[in-house]
């Protein structure tokens, strides 16, 4: 399993990062969902380098130029809500795609350090023989990831996966390689090293969907 951690070489990519992590650019929501959105962008563009081509013609004023175009159907998928401008920057390029949506969401027990994973709603088309993008803009534990990766093949097995988070925790990648197929890439745009106690990501940037949308009670 291959993993891509966009940080390591510098880019315009490490710009949006510090923006997003900024608790004072952070006071901007639309701010925020932009640049969400701009890193979605970005790693659309480095997962095309990855995909399969196949050459076609294009008529011009002048003439026939031939030209190499994406031969993979891709389908795109994302964790609501957090995930929804991260998703769009995707979109954005991968214009043509299908698209998939995951309700996911932490349901608290007795205390706010106790919590299960749940996935309540699932609207897909087929994934039978295609490129799945999984979208989630913070990778903690996993866990949540992982129950949509299930969710998922329900809808058929995919000739590959591709899993991208903005941010990601040194144990979320982990848990990633130790549960997905081997034909599964991981983009994160920076891995951080610990969570706490309320499995948030550390230093991290805090809760992606409160930020993009608002406080939720």
């Amino acid at each position: 399993m291959e993993i891509h951690n966009l940080s390591e070489n510098n880019s315009l990519l490490n710009n949006f990062l510090k923006e997003i992590r900024d608790v004072k650019i952070q006071k901007d929501p639309l701010r925020f969902r932009r640049n969400m959105e701009r890193i979605g962008e970005v790693m659309a563009y480095e997962i095309s380098k990855t995909l399969a081509y196949e050459k076609e013609e294009v008529t011009t004023p002048l003439g026939i130029a031939p030209t190499h175009v994406v031969s993979d159907q891709i389908v795109l998928s994302t964790v609501f809500r957090a995930g929804l401008p991260f998703h769009q920057g995707f979109l954005n390029y991968f214009d043509k795609a299908e698209n998939a949506f995951v309700s996911a969401y932490r349901r608290y027990k007795e205390d706010a350090l106790n919590f299960e994973v749940l996935v309540e709603y699932i609207a897909a088309p087929s994934i039978e023989g295609k490129t799945l993008i999984i979208v989630d803009p913070m990778l903690a534990s996993g866990s949540s990831m992982e129950l949509a990766y299930k969710a998922l093949l329900q809808k058929g097995n995919p000739k590959h996966i591709h899993v991208a988070s903005v941010i990601a925790s040194k144990a979320g990648v982990d848990y990633v390689k130790e549960h997905f197929s081997d034909n599964t890439t991981v983009w994160v745009g920076a891995i951080d090293p610990t969570l706490n106690e309320h499995s948030y990501i550390v230093p991290g940037l805090g809760d992606a969907g409160d930020l993009a949308f608002g406080c939720k009670i």
